[in-house]
């Protein structure tokens, strides 16, 4: 989901830094017939901005993203790639904590208004410095997060997680995918679906796997080792491209990817394309870009110019509001790509069965609940659920939901502070029901779902709560970047989490060579790897286990 990195605004001049001069990486490429010329700096080579379609402008805006098929000659990657268009928040900055939300989000790490445009479906390759076509190294694939509704594959360099990979004797190929998100990749409504235009982010992705099943062999990868890795929408990508085509991932009879992580993010249920909710998206748009009096809205779409379209698909609300997660845009079911909702998917065995890992932040649904402060009452509660979440879910339901979440801040998120950082009163109560409900006890039902279906398919699972003690938040979603993606902050955290993930995408096993702490499979004893910043324990998965039991229950109501 949304992506709230304040410490990695530390990482600025780091990536600011002049590359010291070294013999310019060039590679050749064969799928499309390309050069390629990078850079290198600090042990590493880099190639940014590297096409993998065709532009999504023109008649092709809103639509399927489609192969390059022509030469494209000598490629200069050693810029800063474009983004996709972006949602831009507006964040009340009048009041604590969301004028600090305001102050981040209005920062250049968030809001690229002028490096954005639709031409944008690139990817980033980042390698050691003397990597070679022979070397076969394995890739880990980045899938960026940001509620599907904002974020480039530049916000993450990932250079630094390939020269700790060299360190620790794994050294790994990183590549980062650019997709279409906001209301140019995931637009729902009737019509997109009967234009067959749904799901163009995952879609994105997908053609960006098969770029690199064509040419990653000569930056030195190996195809056939592939780890897709995500955080939050990205975690949640990662899962759907899992489920895609009913768990079809294969790509000239190979397989696109071999393993898995998710960070924050995993089944998400979800209405279809053409739901209710979807349509009122559509037609907001539609309304806001100027195309309601068109015979057709969607070719309307498509004529408008470039702002008219930006502004119209940012006219619905945001993650960073009152909607919360309740997402305009998301993947959701069109009975092509992605034919049904994750979990009936994931429960049908309808998907890959790789190797993964999956976890999650202690504290998800702090930064999700700070936009209801007129929230104070159990009833105002079980109402702002019912109609901004889940129409189809009964009252009765939701009053069950909610009553296994007591009315006492001493039990809410920030999970073990007592009555501490209860922003206004059912603030705590209702970040653990939107944590629990998108993140931490939806991946409980994924685990228990995978293991049930295929249980000779490997998995491991964690809790981070490393962040303990900040204040109002806690152990936030997204906090986990610094240590996780970054890896800078010389604590045990940092290193065992890279060592972990290292182990895994070289071996299919995160112990395997990572000379920390045995990290059991989930299904031998369904124990979560509980991180801090000094040390790992071993935690039960079994806490909210009366909420668990209710979400379980009730899933087919709960779609969003």
């Amino acid at each position: 989901m949304f992506n709230f990195f304040s410490v990695l605004l530390v990482l600025l001049p780091l990536t600011n830094a002049a590359p010291a001069k070294q013999d310019v990486p060039t590679v050749s490429i064969a799928s499309p017939k390309a050069t390629i010329v990078g850079s290198n700096s600090v042990g590493v080579d880099s190639f940014n901005g590297i096409p993998f379609a065709q532009p999504p402008v023109g008649q092709l805006r809103l639509k399927p993203p489609q192969a390059l098929a022509s030469p494209l000659g000598t490629v200069n990657a050693t810029g800063t790639a474009k983004a996709c268009p972006q949602f831009f928040f507006d964040v009340d900055t009048s009041q604590f904590p969301t004028s600090i939300l305001g102050t981040l989000l209005d920062t250049p790490l968030f809001q690229t208004k002028t490096n954005a445009g639709e031409d944008c479906l690139t990817l980033n390759v980042i390698r050691p410095a003397g990597t070679t076509a022979s070397s076969e190294l394995p890739v880990l694939f980045w899938i960026f997060g940001g509620g599907f509704e904002l974020g480039w594959s530049s916000m993450y360099d990932g250079a630094q997680l390939v020269s700790d990979s060299v360190n620790q004797g794994k050294p790994i190929v990183f590549v980062a995918v650019n997709y279409r998100v906001g209301g140019f990749g995931f637009l729902p409504g009737a019509e997109i679906l009967a234009d067959g235009s749904a799901n163009l982010g995952l879609l994105d992705q997908r053609l960006g796997l098969q770029w690199v099943a064509d040419n990653i062999a000569a930056f030195g990868g190996d195809p056939d080792k592939v780890t897709i890795w995500g955080e939050s929408a990205g975690a949640i990508s990662v899962l759907d491209q899992m489920a895609l085509y009913d768990g079809d991932n294969t790509y000239k009879g190979k397989p696109l990817f071999r393993a898995g992580i998710m960070d924050s993010g995993s089944v998400v249920p979800a209405d279809p394309v053409d739901c209710p909710k979807g349509q009122v998206v559509y037609d907001t748009v539609v309304k806001a870009a100027g195309c309601s009096s068109s015979s057709d809205t969607l070719a309307c779409l498509r004529e408008v110019d470039y702002t008219t379209l930006l502004n119209a698909a940012n006219s619905v609300p945001g993650i960073l509001s009152y909607n919360s997660v309740s997402l305009s845009y998301l993947p959701r079911p069109d009975g092509s790509a992605l034919t049904a909702s994750p979990e009936t998917l994931i429960a049908a065995g309808k998907y890959a069965k790789v190797p993964f890992i999956v976890g999650d932040q202690e504290d998800e649904g702090t930064i999700f609940a700070l936009f209801q402060s007129n929230i104070s009452t159990t009833a105002q509660l079980e109402t702002y659920l019912s109609t901004i979440f889940f129409a189809d879910a009964s009252p009765a339901q939701i009053a069950a939901l909610v009553a296994t979440y007591p009315d006492d801040a001493a039990a809410g998120s920030p999970f073990r502070t007592g009555a501490l950082w209860n922003w206004y009163p059912q603030f705590k109560r209702l970040a653990a029901i939107l944590g629990d409900l998108t993140f931490t006890l939806s991946r409980r039902t994924f685990l228990t779902s995978a293991a049930a279906v295929n249980p000779g398919v490997p998995s491991w699972s964690y809790l981070a709560s490393y962040d303990y003690g900040t204040a109002v938040l806690g152990t936030f979603h997204a906090s986990d970047l610094l240590q996780v993606f970054y890896g800078i902050l010389p604590n045990y955290a940092s290193a065992s989490i890279h060592s972990y993930y290292f182990s895994f995408v070289h071996h299919l096993d995160p112990n395997e060579g990572s000379g920390v702490a045995e990290w059991p499979q989930w299904a031998e004893g369904q124990q979560l790897m509980n991180f801090y910043a000094t040390e790992a324990t071993l935690l039960k998965d079994d806490f909210r286990s009366e909420s668990f039991a209710v979400i379980v229950g009730s899933i087919g109501s709960l779609h969003i």
